[in-house]
């Protein structure tokens, strides 16, 4: 658990700029969605 939660504090990014911190939260959740897909697929 502790792992998962570094990981976590890694991934957060908050910059100044909105349209940055859309970009960002946007390739992240693209990055997830795309690891349960391969893991759904695997089983």
């Amino acid at each position: 658990m502790n792992d998962l939660l570094r990981l976590a504090r890694s991934l957060r990014c908050e910059p100044a700029d909105p349209r940055q911190a859309f970009a960002h939260r946007l390739r992240v959740g693209l990055a997830v969605a795309a690891l349960i897909l391969v893991l759904s697929l695997i089983r």
